[in-house]
């Protein structure tokens, strides 16, 4: 019932994610609805090919699948002047998604009997996946990639998990819920990961050229 419900969420989530993403792009309503669906299972297709399970498993999910189209739909509808606030909702929904498929993700090694670094990376592939295509398909820089906190809340996920640290229903949703609130926490206060950049380096390497 966990895993059903975390499926659930996580497929809504980052359908609706995609979605806007698109249609801040503004692309065709064929190219949102591609999207959405891509987001929504993009990161459940790069998991399946890495821990051995048939990617065919996808198309046995009809009714997920029937879950995105109706959630694309209603935010293809919606009213444009509700849209506008995607900086904050966008964000939500996105936080929503990652929580739930890196839990689903680290859940479905964990029964497959993988060991904990399978399930960190199970956790973080489902979790991030489908965020990193939809970004690369609407031409931007994924945020995974960038210095803003957002993988590290999916291995968190997928260590507790593969630590057998939440094992039962009302402690996956805990955690789903703390996920949540530290990725929204991390946008929202602008927690970064530190970083480092090869411009200095790069200008004084020209100016070296330069005068030499």
């Amino acid at each position: 019932m966990t895993w059903e419900v975390l499926s659930m969420i996580g497929t809504i989530a980052f359908a609706i994610s995609g979605a806007i993403v698109a249609m801040e792009e503004e692309y065709d309503i064929l190219g949102v609805y591609i999207l959405g669906i891509v987001t929504a299972f993009g990161g459940g297709a790069i998991r399946n090919l890495l821990i051995g399970v048939p990617i065919s498993t996808l198309w046995e999910q009809g009714l997920f699948f029937q879950i995105a189209l109706l959630a694309i739909t209603a935010v293809f509808i919606f009213p444009n002047n509700l849209l506008r606030h995607w900086q904050k909702w966008g964000n939500l929904s996105d936080a929503i998604g990652l929580s739930a498929f890196a839990i689903q993700g680290a859940m479905y090694a964990e029964k497959m009997d993988h060991p904990l670094s399978a399930v960190i990376v199970a956790a973080v592939l489902t979790g991030i996946g489908g965020g990193i295509i939809r970004d690369l398909l609407a031409g931007r820089k994924p945020i995974v990639l960038r210095a803003e906190i957002y993988a590290v809340w999916a291995i968190l996920a997928g260590l507790i998990i593969g630590l057998e640290i939440a094992t039962k229903s009302w402690e996956l949703y805990t955690l789903f819920v703390l996920v949540t609130v530290l990725r929204v926490l991390s946008y929202t206060f602008d927690w970064k990961l530190p970083s480092r950049s090869l411009e200095v380096s790069q200008t004084i390497q020209n100016q070296k050229q330069i005068g030499g």
